[in-house]
């Protein structure tokens, strides 16, 4: 390993396809101005991505899993492979764009206090991908989300209290959380508060860490005039049909509270989620239409309400 290395570029793979070999591309197109490597981390992969990387001419390391770890724990084995003293986290269907990578480093670089920086996300076809968002939510912005009541709201005021898809990610901001497509971060941030938390296999885990860097003081920062076209879910989708992704989706942003909020707040916030999708599970029977979806994220809530009134009110009861 080259200790002169002062960035690790880390990119977990689990059947990535083509969208590997075109992001690890992407960044030897418009490499860093620091010395670098980038580690692929790989998951036990078989549908050949692997090998599309394997001839590319570069500062490639390959790390090949003999399982399926899950995103938090082979990106944590491979932090802990480098030495760098800043970790740049890219998912295998991102692609950096010219000087990307550089005005992240930049942000940490000007200011010791941020713990993490995230650029601006697209879609493929350009459009802006929302990316940022409450840290965690309460009961009001589960409300005004579900049940779409932001419309009744100044767009101002709309963008400043939800971001996500209210707000046009257009301006330079310290932030309370962002998606960990691409999440560029200090070492030394992560010796102080510890790496990604390996309880989560596949969600949740950037926004739990996000509010574990908080509570230890780290700012996080976004920068828009870095830009990462993501192309979104494509190896979640290799795993689960849709419907599965977002059932374990839901499952994880109630693992990510649970484990972020007082078991008191975890109960509003689930409370509030069951009034939402009481509501609307009502709507859909009123209009006799399918609520499978409805059902089995009922039945979560039904099972962490459980969970969290014995944390509560019965402690040792089984």
């Amino acid at each position: 390993m080259n200790q002169a290395v002062e960035l690790t570029i880390v990119i977990v793979n689990w059947n990535g396809g083509e969208l590997l070999r075109r992001c690890v591309e992407s960044v030897l197109a418009y490499p860093p101005n620091v010395s670098y490597e980038i580690v692929v981390a790989d998951n036990a992969s078989t549908d050949g991505s692997l090998e599309g990387v394997r001839t590319l001419a570069g500062p490639l390391r390959l790390i090949e899993n003999g399982a399926n770890l899950g995103f938090a724990k082979a990106n944590n084995l491979a932090i802990a492979a480098s030495r760098a003293p800043w970790i740049f986290l890219l998912n295998p269907d991102a692609e950096v764009t010219p000087g990307a990578i550089d005005k992240l480093l930049a942000i940490l670089q000007a200011d010791p206090k941020i713990g993490a920086c995230a650029p601006r996300l697209l879609n493929t076809d350009g459009s802006l991908q929302p990316s940022v968002w409450r840290n965690p939510p309460n009961a009001l912005t589960i409300l005004l989300e579900g049940w779409q009541l932001y419309r009744l709201l100044p767009a101002r005021w709309r963008s400043e209290l939800l971001l996500g898809q209210h707000w046009g990610h257009d301006k330079q901001r310290n932030v309370t959380g962002f998606n960990g497509a691409a999440m560029f971060v200090r070492r030394s941030m992560i010796e102080n508060i510890g790496a990604l938390d390996e309880s989560f296999e596949m969600y949740g885990e950037d926004g739990e860490w996000c509010a574990r860097m908080r509570k230890h003081g780290w700012q996080l920062f976004f920068e828009p005039a870095a830009e990462v076209i993501h192309h979104g879910g494509q190896s979640a989708l290799k795993r689960w049909t849709n419907h599965e992704r977002r059932l374990q989706e839901i499952d994880a942003w109630f693992r990510y509270q649970k484990a972020v909020l007082s078991p008191l707040s975890f109960v509003c916030n689930t409370l509030t989620h069951a009034l939402v999708m009481g509501g609307l599970r009502l709507k859909r029977a009123l209009v006799r239409q399918p609520a499978e979806y409805l059902d089995a994220v009922m039945q979560l809530q039904v099972k962490y309400l459980k969970q969290s009134c014995r944390e509560l009110f019965g402690r040792g009861t089984p």
